[in-house]
């Protein structure tokens, strides 16, 4: 059974740094790409960053040269490296698995979600 548990979010001043972690489990981690997705409050869910299984990293535009995405297969687990927060960057953050190894399309498991504020 899939499971990804996100952690590490929470309240912080423009301009500051958030580390949010997802915990995976029930799958063979290192063989599949993870990602993150955000959902701000009245908006749609949208993507935020994706890591394939061999380390290629994909950014949305919104976030690209202030946020990295990385991946220790050893811990399963994947980060989100937020720097230089800005206030529209609130919203609660997901993580998630893809179907294959190289793909950042067709979403296999949503986490639960943690909440990022950012404060100004």
């Amino acid at each position: 059974q899939v499971q990804l548990v996100e952690s590490g979010g929470g309240l912080v001043q423009v301009g500051e740094s958030l580390k949010p972690s997802c915990a995976a489990s029930g799958f063979d981690f290192s063989k599949f790409a993870m990602g993150w997705y955000r959902q701000a409050p009245g908006n749609e869910r949208e993507w935020v960053a994706s890591i394939y299984s061999d380390g290629t990293t994909y950014y949305a535009y919104a976030v690209k040269g202030r946020f990295t995405i990385s991946r220790d297969n050893a811990k399963a687990t994947t980060y989100l490296h937020m720097n230089s927060l800005k206030p529209e960057d609130t919203a609660v953050y997901y993580c998630v698995k893809y179907y294959g190894a190289s793909q950042r399309i067709a979403v296999h498991k949503f986490g639960q979600g943690t909440q990022v504020t950012v404060s100004s």
